[in-house]
């Protein structure tokens, strides 16, 4: 069970072991899981369709068809209550809770879509912009690449240009492509980090350059040729071992530094799936396993068909596949309260019928079910797509937030360990997001059609009103902030 690089090989195990198995009962909807190997039963009901009105916001310029562009929530005008940022081609805006737009500016912002490998980065639904205090004045700035690799630091409070610098884009790239605010330093938001693909061929976002914010005209902090990247979308960034400061992740983990860590993942050798090359569709951070110091990363393999999870400190805690199947997408949080730790849900490949399935934090398979099973009537047979983790309960267990795949369609709230189906939001939805932006730490449904956005949040009384609010996780403001639709 055990390799002599000490990693437990969970198909090994699995096989050696009978799976743990935890019953929990939800009596109010009727659906029991009962742990591994479980099939959710088809709902007794159709999930109900939301009563609750949204707050709607009317967009200047209509939300791209093509999947450029996205949103953030920020404070953006530094008034202390956060504001939502929408870019497109060639636009970005800002628009506070109460439907007033702040600004709204014709701004060629790198925004792509399509295929990154095809495209470059940042790829499907990504934001492409950056809100933070950079100079210290506590006043936000707002930050983007255009198309020709120059950074753009803009007033928060109306979206005029403080700065622009052209900055030299890596040798065999076509440009800049993907910006993030960083803290490397140890000296607040005060870097960004960029990173670009290889111009021809098969892209992949290999470049990472590292500047202060003081010093873009100047050389970098430091560059690497070499980053492990994501294959659909840009690195992730996080403070994972506490200190302070940004570690960049992909499969490989770049320290504030820009060192990478002692190891690397996954070993190419032919001990793991007779030395496949390998493909990470997207990553998430979060304390997975509270046992291991700091934060972890999860990390979702197509090809050789891995879910992964990633410590900083000691390398790869485990890895496993579910019979080979690609698990693609997935969410990860507080989903069953009798198991110590995060779980993942995997969202599965298939095109129509996906069949989900859900690890615990070791790695083991507790749940699966057919999503025909559990989907409301006339919910799209390609499932779910844009998957996010919400609080929206104000209780420890989390749902997750979606909408229907390859369609601009409905959106729902669900239970990732049963997939029952908690509530639907009739849409034509473009982006879906999940954020605190009312302000009780639950985070609300964001709904992005075409022209509208919809923000909508639980009328129930906050059961843990004094908890504090998300945006005090740094890691928490860093994924809010940098995502794009494989890595929400």
């Amino acid at each position: 069970m055990t390799s002599k690089d000490g990693l437990i090989h969970m198909d090994t195990f699995r096989h050696a072991c009978a799976p743990l198995c935890a019953t929990l009962a939800f009596a109010t909807v009727g659906i029991m899981h009962t742990g591994a190997g479980a099939h959710a039963p088809s709902q007794t009901r159709p999930a109900p369709v939301t009563s609750i009105k949204p707050r709607v916001i009317r967009l200047t310029v209509p939300m791209d068809a093509e999947a450029r562009g996205g949103i953030i929530a920020a404070d953006v005008d530094g008034d202390g209550r956060m504001d939502l940022v929408v870019t497109a081609p060639n636009h970005i805006g800002a628009y506070r809770l109460d439907g007033k737009q702040i600004w709204s500016v014709a701004t060629d912002v790198r925004v792509s879509a399509g295929s990154s490998e095809n495209t470059g980065l940042p790829g499907h639904h990504a934001p492409g912009v950056q809100v933070a205090d950079i100079d210290g004045d506590r006043r936000p700035e707002v930050l983007h690449l255009d198309q020709d690799s120059r950074v753009y630091i803009r007033d928060g409070k109306n979206g005029a240009v403080k700065r622009t610098v052209r900055i030299a884009h890596p040798e065999g790239s076509e440009r800049w492509e993907h910006l993030a605010v960083a803290n490397l330093r140890g000296r607040g938001d005060r870097d960004i980090v960029l990173q670009t693909t290889n111009a021809r061929g098969y892209r992949v976002g290999s470049f990472v350059s590292a500047y202060a914010v003081e010093k873009l005209d100047g050389p970098p902090l430091w560059s690497t040729r070499g980053f492990g990247a994501l294959a659909h979308g840009p690195f992730r960034l996080a403070d994972l071992d506490g200190d302070g400061r940004d570690e960049i992740c992909g499969y490989t983990i770049l320290g504030p530094d820009g060192k990478r860590t002692d190891w690397q993942y996954p070993p190419i050798e032919k001990s793991r799936a007779g030395g496949a090359s390998f493909h990470i569709d997207s990553v998430f951070i979060a304390d997975v396993r509270p046992d291991v110091p700091g934060l972890e990363v999860i990390l979702l393999e197509e090809g050789r068909n891995y879910t992964a999870c990633v410590s900083k400190a000691q390398g790869v805690l485990w890895w496993t596949t579910k019979g080979r199947e690609e698990p693609q997408n997935a969410a990860v949080g507080e989903f069953d309260l009798t198991r110590p730790g995060l779980e993942t849900w995997c969202r599965s490949r298939f095109n129509e019928h996906q069949k989900p399935w859900v690890l615990d934090a070791h790695g083991q398979v507790i749940a699966r079910y057919n999503m025909d099973d559990v989907a409301p009537a006339g919910w799209t047979l390609s499932g779910v797509e844009a998957i996010f983790t919400i609080d929206w309960t104000g209780g420890p267990v989390q749902l997750a937030l979606a909408k229907e795949r390859h369609k601009e369609g409905d959106v729902a709230l669900f239970e990732p360990m049963t997939g029952r189906f908690v509530s639907v939001f009739r849409a034509q939805a473009h982006r879906v997001y999940a954020a605190d932006v009312v302000g009780d730490w639950r985070e609300e449904v964001i709904v992005v059609n075409r022209d509208t956005i919809e923000v909508y949040g639980n009328p129930e009384r906050n059961p843990n009103p004094r908890r504090p609010r998300l945006w005090t996780q740094q890691h928490y403001r860093r994924n809010k902030m940098n995502w794009n639709y494989y890595s929400p």
